[in-house]
């Protein structure tokens, strides 16, 4: 057993590190505050290589795995600009279409995900589904050469600077009534597609929405890989989404972690630096401990999601274990810089109420403690 990084995946770490330095945490807030996509980083990034580095190298990518791409999603949230749209776009679409996708699709989408030029964004939350998959609503009805959607998703991220959904729709049912899903390519564009903004008052540079679809017209081969096998294919998505979010929450952390920690250096009063006192050093080793074993846990994820090893009790534990890392690292964070921890000034409002909204998505902290207690120490499903 090796802990000691690869020097490969060192130069990836400075690398990005590097390429997101000159955006940072200024940039990252100013973005988040007026609703706006980072798309000077998101470009910038896309040019050196790393947006698309777990695609494969045939359609333009690094051909990395989620391993690689974990360690960009937490290096350029650790420089202050975490990027939440690589969850769905690249852990997610990306690697959906890599996976199931035809030729046709692979070739059509893969090269823009790679360049990062292009975006698909991921529909499957509805209002009336919460975390139940088989009481998805939205359905998809085979009509000679097209499919024909109807229904409505609920907190779908990024749809206005995307070409296309990765949407998942009911197609059937099986022989115990349950749904059967499947998974189509519509584009952000199509005629009955209604796209409507959903208010957050948590601070991000990515907008929510509301999707109605109404009798969504879409050809045949926008299907991704089996009809009614998407219950099987979405979740080949789920954990590296899991796992991305975690590096992300764990980026997160460190960027609070090391803004404080400055804070507290340079902070003097009665004439000493407050960092000195161990009511304020305290909370933030806490923190950082709390960091690495939420860091250690995304890199197994990762690493057994990699080398085709079950991976969903370690995705799981990742997740829960980094959000709360995150959350834990922004309040400490925030209580060492006192009044100034919610100064626009200091800017460390919106870290918070990412990482905040990082506990309840992808998956809340209740289903991963249910999953745990069901599939780890084997306790009656609760659910």
């Amino acid at each position: 057993m090796d802990f000691v990084e690869t020097d490969e995946h060192r130069d990836l770490r400075a690398a990005v590190a590097k390429a997101s330095a000159p955006f940072g945490g200024d940039y990252y807030v100013d973005h988040a505050r007026r609703g706006a996509e980072c798309i000077e980083l998101w470009h910038a990034l896309g040019d050196a290589g790393y947006v698309g580095v777990s695609v494969p190298e045939e359609y333009g990518g690094g051909g990395g795995g989620l391993v690689e791409l974990s360690l960009v999603c937490e290096e350029t949230a650790a420089a202050g600009a975490p990027m939440l749209l690589l969850l769905v776009t690249h852990a997610i679409s990306a690697a959906v279409i890599a996976e199931y996708g035809t030729e046709e699709q692979r070739k059509e989408w893969l090269p823009g995900l790679a360049s990062g030029r292009e975006k698909v964004v991921f529909a499957i939350t509805e209002p009336g589904a919460g975390s139940n998959t088989h009481q998805l609503a939205t359905h998809a009805r085979r009509e000679g050469d097209e499919w024909v959607i109807s229904g409505e998703k609920y907190y779908i991220s990024g749809v206005d600077d995307a070409e296309a959904l990765l949407l998942v729709a009911r197609t059937g049912k099986d022989a115990k009534g349950k749904a059967q899903l499947s998974l189509f390519l519509v584009p952000t564009d199509a005629p009955g597609l209604q796209k409507v903004p959903l208010p957050v008052d948590v601070l991000l540079p990515e907008k929510q929405f509301t999707l109605r679809f109404d009798d969504v017209r879409v050809p045949a081969s926008a299907l991704v890989g089996d009809e009614n096998q998407g219950f099987k294919q979405v979740f080949h998505g789920l954990n590296p989404e899991r796992i991305t979010g975690a590096a992300l929450c764990v980026g997160i952390a460190r960027y609070a972690l090391a803004k404080a920690a400055r804070y507290a250096n340079d902070r003097q009063v009665w004439d000493r630096p407050i960092g000195a006192h161990q009511g304020v050093a305290h909370p933030l080793a806490k923190a950082k401990i709390e960091t690495e074993l939420a860091a250690l846990m995304t890199q197994k994820a990762a690493w057994l999601h990699d080398q085709g090893l079950p991976a969903g009790e370690a995705s799981n534990m990742a997740k829960y274990a980094a959000a709360e890392a995150a959350i834990a690292a922004c309040d400490a964070a925030m209580q060492t810089h006192g009044g100034n921890g919610v100064s626009q000034e200091f800017g460390l409002l919106p870290y918070w109420g990412l990482a905040r909204l990082l506990r309840i998505a992808p998956v809340n902290r209740e289903m991963v403690l249910n999953f745990v207690a069901q599939h780890s120490l084997g306790l009656p499903r609760s659910y």
